[in-house]
């Protein structure tokens, strides 16, 4: 079924070459408000599209992302011809992010969406030492690492993977877990856990240790646990070209050099 997209809503991030595509495209096609548009088009890199998700998750638009940035594996390439009909026939691509719940030393509880990955790592030269439970069961009584994640299929391509993390399929119901520079045990490398499980870490010698954590771009400092569990009410919608759908872009990712 085609997607609607009468009316389209055009953002871009502050780098030079967002704004004049910004320009071009609106003087083409018209710039409606975001909360009046059938289709947002963010315009810049992969931290633009991550941005335009968070702030427009609530209200669940559909977002079709056009590369003017440095880095565009989440965006589709830039092309000024044709848009409606291009936006038209895209692939549309939904899932739920990850809702970071994080109790810090002082007591106080924060709670932040990750569209990627949640990722705790240690604040001082000192290694992090942790415990992990999955759906309140222990299974990493102490895990000393610089830090360890939980990643989406989504985010599996971005921090996941250049700690040498799994590439998960998009449509995969699976978060990749996976530590940075584990030292104890020394032989595991992370874990495959289905998408419903509840992920709960335990700072172990948190002030010796202090550990931090962040949910994509929200940051919590001093942390003494955090629970990390997908958000069910809340989902996103990326727009794809068919001819290079993002679930594409994840299966080549894995043949890449």
């Amino acid at each position: 079924m085609p997607i609607n997209c009468e009316k389209l809503s055009f953002i871009a991030s502050p780098a030079a070459e967002a704004q004049a595509a910004l320009e071009e495209l609106s003087r083409l096609y018209g710039n409606r408000p975001v909360g009046e548009a059938d289709v947002i088009v963010a315009l810049g890199g992969d931290g633009f599209m991550l941005q335009t998700l968070h702030e427009t998750i609530t209200s669940g638009p559909r977002v079709y992302g056009m590369n003017r940035g440095s880095v565009g594996f989440l965006m589709n390439d830039y092309r000024v011809e044709n848009l409606p009909e291009r936006i038209s026939v895209a692939v549309e691509n939904e899932f739920h992010p990850l809702q970071m719940t994080a109790t810090d030393t002082d007591g106080a509880i924060s709670t932040a969406l990750a569209i990627n990955e949640v990722y705790l790592f240690r604040q001082s030269y000192q290694a992090a030492k942790l415990k992990v439970e999955v759906d309140s069961r222990v299974r990493l009584d102490e895990l000393i690492c610089d830090g360890v994640m939980v990643a989406t299929p989504a985010g599996s391509t971005a921090y996941n993977l250049s700690a040498h993390g799994p590439i998960l399929p998009l449509e995969a119901p699976l978060l990749a877990m996976t530590p940075v520079s584990p030292y104890r045990p020394r032989r595991w490398r992370g874990a495959l856990l289905p998408n419903h499980v509840c992920v709960d870490i335990s700072i172990l010698e948190p002030e010796k240790r202090p550990v931090n954590a962040v949910a994509d771009n929200a940051e919590v400092k001093s942390v003494l646990h955090v629970r990390i569990a997908q958000s069910t009410k809340l989902t996103a919608r990326i727009l794809s070209d068919p001819d290079h759908s993002w679930s594409d872009r994840i299966l080549a990712e894995q043949f890449s050099n």
